[in-house]
């Protein structure tokens, strides 16, 4: 079976950030929707399905060594943008944050999401720009966004997860963090946190 994230209108898990006790939710965002559903299997040989429907499919059910390959395959399909001008922008927002420029990667990353709206992978980085500048509300809406375009974006699935624990909901971001390793079995950074948070949250669900 091939796990995937969809986010449903009707069917969802709302993240209420009222609930958080933080001033920063109460005036950056309402809410962030989403929702696992069990899709039924499929055929890789179906006509109808894209590379990345086959490569997620593959990676949900890969050992360590294959999900590394298929791991870059996906990052190098979500990273194209279809313009080089868009691509070249990401680059740079993501080179600035490798070097800790994070004014610069912002920067970048913003002019990117203002000329390629519909370009998931670009709210997905600058997320992560925002975390580092600790910018949590945006980081929030950018991930909302990053979501809905590609709900499939395990690594805005861990953003968030990692914004929940910042905040101190270890129940929401142990959830979180298992639909991430839905989605690919063996993110190491998932797993960590599973395994750093299975204690505490089992210890309060008995």
């Amino acid at each position: 079976m091939r796990l995937c994230l969809e986010i449903d209108a009707h069917r969802v898990t709302l993240i209420n950030v009222m609930n958080i006790k933080h001033p920063i939710f109460k005036t950056t965002v309402a809410a962030i929707a989403m929702i696992v559903t069990l899709c039924l299997p499929v055929s890789a040989q179906n006509a109808d399905l894209t590379d990345e429907t086959v490569l997620l499919q593959q990676l949900a059910e890969a050992n360590e060594a294959e999900a590394l390959r298929l791991e870059r395959q996906l990052q190098a399909i979500w990273s194209k943008s279809g313009s080089a001008a868009m691509d070249l922008l990401l680059k740079r927002g993501r080179d600035a944050l490798d070097v800790e420029d994070i004014d610069a990667a912002i920067e970048h990353l913003t002019a990117l999401t203002d000329h390629a709206p519909e370009f998931a992978q670009g709210w997905s980085v600058r997320a992560r720009a925002y975390f580092a500048a600790d910018l949590l509300g945006p980081a929030l809406l950018d991930l909302e966004t990053a979501l809905a375009l590609n709900p499939n974006n395990y690594n805005a699935i861990l953003g968030l997860a990692a914004i929940l624990e910042t905040f101190g909901d270890s129940e929401l971001a142990y959830e979180a963090y298992l639909r991430v390793q839905a989605i690919h079995p063996h993110h190491e950074a998932a797993t960590e946190a599973i395994e750093r948070l299975k204690p505490h949250v089992m210890g309060k669900t008995l």
